[in-house]
């Protein structure tokens, strides 16, 4: 398995893992929504607030990013373009999703947005290596 290919499992997974730190989250500090119901997880995503929302929103984030990255990466595999680029690229991806997360839980809009632009711009720079 590619680096690359890593990278999509953890790219895949990392939304779990963020909102994970919202559901470890004990009740206090989830932002008055109680403690995490897996019955109900979506009235207690409505009701967190803080960076227990922030979480989630980042989640929510992270699917939305994963097509993109996911195809490019395939794409870019199929069109047996240079794997070396390929692979520090998608590490690039990672590590701005990463940064991503932090500046989201940290509630910085203006650097979060420009995070986001970076990542959309590695992952269509994946793309245009195919």
């Amino acid at each position: 398995m590619t680096i690359a290919n890593w990278c999509v499992l953890i790219a895949c997974l990392l939304p779990i893992i963020t909102v994970g730190l919202a559901k470890g989250a004990s009740a206090k500090t989830a932002g008055g929504a109680g403690r995490y119901d897996n019955n109900n997880p979506r009235e207690w995503a409505n009701r967190l607030t803080g960076w227990p929302q922030r979480a989630q929103a980042a989640q929510n984030n992270g699917w939305e990013a994963l097509p993109l990255f996911i195809a490019a990466v395939v794409l870019a595999q199929q069109a047996h373009a240079d794997q070396g680029r390929v692979d520090v690229l998608a590490i690039a991806f990672i590590v701005i999703r990463v940064l991503y997360v932090i500046a989201y839980l940290m509630n910085v809009g203006t650097l979060r947005t420009l995070i986001w632009m970076a990542g959309v711009g590695t992952s269509i720079a994946i793309l245009l290596q195919a």
